[in-house]
């Protein structure tokens, strides 16, 4: 293994220490603490719309180079599975979290008995979050529409900076800014709800990651008539390898050897699953919704339903920019969290922590999904072949 301690032991170990030196730590050390959080906060909040630029634009336009009938095929249904986990999450979450978050409320930043941060620095971001988000489409729209190459490479660049500042700087930091918060909150008297809320949480998460890789093969099973089951089962060793990669990425070859059992044609999968792997989010969708409604109602935020939707449509497609490592999705999420959902440094960190807890299930969700999408744009350019849909190689 490339990396045994990974960042969700890193997580869950600060988590633990957070908790732990919250009952013995002298002010002192605590103060220390929250002024690294402060400028870690104020860090990402600069770092968000440029995150959210670099990433997005480029993104769309690669998507539409070449942009063809299999990709606009393929695109669309990633991305109508990915808003109908999305929604489906939303609602399912507000049936059933009010009773399974029964007794759990977080207590907002304010008179608290928590030692102040010994100072900060002020980092106003360059642009707004939604100014940033325009500004990646019309950029990306433009670039794929005229075909631009200098702009293209120099966006390019510009990607692997802040790729490079999320895998080198942000994640490596997370641990520690996620320790800063839980002792916080152990000062405050809260860790114990939260804590009860992870676990409450995580194993609600899974049951819906079940059942939404269960509605994808229905839907893949009777467009091709088969056995949603054992096409699910087909895609197991696929769903377990991403429990150990975090990465679709990383998974690609295993996840394209299983499609190909599924009865995919083989030069229709190598197209389709390196595609998925960037665009079919549904897992990651479904962890972002969960948690943010979640912990919107233990702060006892009130957002409306339009608001949310708002926030499920444009998630859908930030996301598509996520880099290919652990909580990169969440971290592409940040921006959309705090100005439509109005979450603050707390509940963002709230919300990367609870993520990465889960890391591993919407990752392999994620990928398993990436069958059923294959099998289903497999069945359509069949029936549509004869139009001048995909054509296998002469043998």
């Amino acid at each position: 293994m490339k990396h045994r301690f990974g960042l969700l032991a890193r997580v869950a170990l600060a988590m633990l220490l957070g908790v732990l030196c919250g009952f013995f730590f002298p002010g002192w050390a605590v103060r220390a603490a929250l002024t690294f959080n402060a400028l870690f906060g104020q860090f990402l909040g600069f770092v968000i719309p440029l995150l959210i630029f670099g990433l997005v634009a480029p993104g769309i336009a690669d998507l539409g180079r070449g942009a063809g009938r299999l990709l606009a095929l393929t695109a669309a249904l990633a991305y109508a599975f990915t808003l109908i986990s999305g929604f489906g999450t939303y609602f399912a979450g507000r049936a059933l979290f009010p009773a399974l978050l029964a007794g759990s409320r977080l207590t907002l930043p304010g008179e608290q008995a928590v030692p102040a941060p010994c100072f900060t620095v002020e980092m106003p971001p360059v642009m707004g979050i939604m100014s940033a988000l325009v500004l990646a489409f019309l950029l990306g729209l433009g670039m794929a529409r005229i075909r631009s190459r200098a702009l293209k490479a120099a966006m390019d660049e510009f990607r692997t900076i802040i790729e490079q500042v999320i895998s080198r700087a942000i994640i490596p930091l997370l641990p520690f800014y996620i320790f800063g918060i839980f002792l916080s909150m152990t000062r405050s008297g809260q860790v114990a709800g939260v804590l009860g809320l992870f676990l409450k949480l995580i194993a609600a998460t899974f049951c819906m990651t079940l059942l939404l890789l269960l509605f994808q093969f229905t839907v893949a099973g009777l467009a091709v008539r088969r056995n949603p089951l054992r096409m699910l089962r087909t895609m197991l060793a696929a769903y377990v390898t991403a429990l150990g990669t975090q990465s679709s990425a990383a998974t690609i070859p295993v996840t394209l050897a299983r499609t190909l059992k599924l009865g995919v044609r083989p030069e229709l999968a190598s197209f389709v699953i390196p595609l998925c792997a960037t665009i079919h989010l549904s897992g990651s969708m479904l962890k972002i919704t969960a948690c943010a409604l979640a912990v919107a109602m233990i702060a006892g935020l009130s957002i409306p339903t339009g608001t949310f939707a708002g926030f499920i449509l444009l998630l859908a497609v930030t996301m598509v920019a996520a880099p290919g490592v652990p909580g990169g999705a969440v971290m592409a999420a940040l921006g959309l969290l705090e100005s439509m959902l109005g979450f603050d440094e707390t509940l963002c960190g709230l919300m990367i922590a609870t993520y990465i807890a889960m890391d591993s299930f919407g990752t392999a969700t994620n990928v398993a999904g990436d069958g059923a999408v294959a099998v289903i744009v497999d069945a359509i350019d069949r029936k549509l072949r004869p139009a001048g849909g995909l054509q296998s190689p002469k043998k």
